[in-house]
């Protein structure tokens, strides 16, 4: 925790540093990407940490490749015992069926064909962060943004800890969203919608940006995005069962760091409050849709950002999916949200210390305070702007 603080701090002063210099010699940036990747290779070779949903991605990947379902199969059946391993033995909630979507499941049965091991995992999510940072580049040139910008990716502290050290299917979803952002703004529309669909696959959260494509692509390009996202579904369909798996538990039990959606389902049922949670987005990417007909990132990343918020779990590595998108001012305070959600880490050590598995308050109070006290200053410095130019036009 100590050590994670710290790189939260320094990480800050260097955005900081982003913002208030035009500029950096590109040596700067070539030796920043360097120490990324520095960082990356250490936290490659130890083991997953206390979030270790890798061991089942693994098991996933595993049991399909022996024509299973992982939507029906529950890992700790005594009947199933000859088909772990000794790094799936170990994985989280091993009475409950897998709850991620076809689109994930398919990338798992590709990674455990190619080799059955968390180590081959966590490579092929590190092969994509590359990725996420070359298209940054790629990106931030044609914007005609200096490429000082790509650091306040790369140098955060999640990705490093997330998709090196843990290992987390998000980072697939975040770089299959980029490149859809990417062929919106080249036009390239049965592309963006392709990689639309398959980033929803990977997980449910992208869904809230579909107002973005709204007249941006044909409705042949939104038919082919249902079909990335639906076809994955097929081979688990002759099961006979609905291939939903745990999900329905993980919305009504699996709570965690979710102080609005734990105030809201006091007055009504957790299923309202987190379909309330998808509405929310909705409604932030409709605004954002039309307020400009140019696709930007703070509209890809501020949709995500608000369902996240009423969501009933907020893990750190879902933050991942707002990374790519974080370059400029305005998204400060999910920049700052990706720093000030780092002590949540202190709960998985919680008991072992024979305390319950619950965020303390001085840590929601320290993650989500410092959230509003950033936008909040951002509010007020714009409003003081816009007034000072009213005064001087008037």
């Amino acid at each position: 925790m100590a050590f994670l603080v710290a790189a939260g701090i320094l990480y800050l002063l260097a955005v900081r540093e982003f913002f208030a210099t035009p500029a950096f010699p590109r040596r700067v940036v070539v030796i920043g990407l360097a120490l990324a990747a520095l960082w990356h290779i250490e936290f490659l070779q130890v083991p997953p940490g206390v979030d270790d949903d890798i061991h089942r991605y693994l098991w996933d990947g595993r049991v399909q490749r022996f024509g299973f379902s992982p939507y029906i199969l529950v890992p700790n059946d005594p009947a199933l015992a000859a088909l772990h391993t000794s790094e799936t033995r170990n994985l989280n909630h091993p009475d409950l069926p897998s709850p991620y979507p076809a689109g994930a499941q398919l990338f798992f049965r590709a990674i455990t064909s190619i080799h059955e091991s968390i180590l081959a995992f966590k490579v092929a999510f590190l092969i994509c962060d590359i990725a996420i940072v070359f298209m940054l580049l790629d990106l931030l040139r044609r914007s005609r943004q200096e490429a000082h910008w790509v650091l306040v990716y790369a140098w955060n502290p999640l990705l490093a800890t997330e998709v090196a050290g843990s290992g987390h299917i998000d980072i697939v979803g975040a770089l299959l969203l980029l490149v859809s952002f990417a062929a919106l703004l080249r036009r390239w529309r049965a592309i963006a919608a392709l990689t639309f669909g398959l980033a929803v696959g990977v997980k449910f959260l992208p869904i809230v940006l579909v107002p973005l494509y709204w007249n941006r692509i044909r409705w042949r390009d939104g038919a082919l995005s249902a079909a990335a996202f639906a076809l994955p579904y097929i081979p688990f369909l002759k099961h006979g069962q609905m291939p939903i798996g745990s999900l329905g538990t993980y919305v009504h039990s699996f709570w965690f760091n979710d102080p609005v959606f734990a105030t809201l389902t006091r007055i009504a049922p957790p299923e309202l409050v987190a379909a309330l949670a998808v509405v929310v987005g909705f409604l932030v990417a409709i605004w954002f849709r039309k307020r400009s007909e140019a696709s930007s990132s703070d509209e890809f990343a501020w949709p995500m950002a608000a369902s996240l918020l009423c969501a009933p779990v907020v893990y750190p590595w879902y933050l991942l999916w707002l990374l790519p998108f974080l370059r400029s001012r305005s998204a400060l305070p999910m920049i700052i949200w990706t720093v000030s959600i780092l002590p949540t880490y202190f709960v998985w050590h919680l008991p072992a210390l024979g305390r319950p598995w619950i965020v303390p308050g001085w840590i929601l109070l320290l993650e989500y305070g410092s959230v509003v006290v950033t936008a909040a200053v951002i509010w007020l410095r714009r409003v003081r702007t816009l007034a000072h130019a009213d005064a001087i036009s008037d």
